[in-house]
């Protein structure tokens, strides 16, 4: 690879490094794991004097001894650990030399716009059924099994449609606590259901974040401050809409 690096083919790099933080950024990738990244392959293609920022919300790539400066704004974060594993597959390979500049900006930008997520039917299918062996692990009896599905079920439709309309992920999580805890409460005093607590409990499982509390301690760990905080609070928002959702409705009837 030349010691020096034309205008265009630096403009084309930090593209490439735009892109892949961005897919990584938005597929819930710890802001650490994301500077790491978009350094290396920066570095590979000849950008070694490069300084890159990275929050929930933002990446800001700079060139330390340039005046090009990128920021890309991030809207939309969500779970796709597949798409983080393609990328890290792309950058190993642009670490061993295996893609040109075009190369990689073609496969990332492919994968940018590609949707590998599971379809909306087996999402639903797989939040049900899990809500339902909740139930076991917190104590609950067979008899509940059914009902904790159905919980789960009404949590999942409810969080899809709220969010494909209003897209406050907020209001999302509040309502659809609340559906799950509507509808552990009507079986309950129905007479069919047992214990009403542990189907709730099960029912809001699938939108406890977990995964936005194990990457803030990581960010915190790796001294990410203003990253881990961020995604901290924004977990902590998510606790509080479910059970705002649970005690509001409680509190009701």
């Amino acid at each position: 690879m030349s010691d020096t690096i034309t205008i265009i083919d630096e403009d084309k790099v930090i593209d490439v490094v735009l892109i892949a933080g961005r897919i990584l950024l938005e597929s819930g990738a710890e802001t650490y794991r994301v500077e790491d990244t978009m350094t290396r392959i920066a570095a590979n293609y000849g950008l070694d004097d490069t300084y890159s920022f990275v929050t929930s919300t933002a990446i800001i790539f700079s060139l330390n001894d340039r005046t090009n400066t990128r920021l890309v704004r991030i809207r939309e974060r969500t779970t796709d650990l597949e798409k983080i594993a393609l990328t890290n597959s792309l950058s190993r390979k642009i670490s061993n030399n295996q893609l040109d500049i075009d190369e990689a900006k073609s496969e990332l930008i492919h994968l940018h716009h590609a949707s590998l997520q599971f379809s909306s039917i087996t999402k639903f299918f797989a939040a049900a059924i899990a809500c339902g062996f909740f139930l076991f692990m917190f104590g609950g009896g067979i008899n509940d099994f059914f009902f904790a599905i159905i919980a789960g079920a009404g949590a999942f439709l409810t969080f899809d449609f709220v969010q494909r309309y209003i897209q406050i992920k907020f209001f999302s999580e509040f309502l659809s606590a609340a559906v799950v805890i509507m509808i552990a409460s009507m079986f309950t005093k129905l007479g069919m259901a047992e214990n009403q607590d542990i189907i709730t409990i099960a029912g809001v499982m699938p939108l406890v974040p977990g995964i936005l509390i194990t990457n803030a301690i990581r960010d915190l760990m790796a001294g990410e401050l203003i990253a881990g905080m961020s995604r901290g609070v924004e977990a902590a928002l998510t606790a509080f809409a479910i059970g705002a959702g649970v005690a509001i409705v409680l509190l009701i009837f």
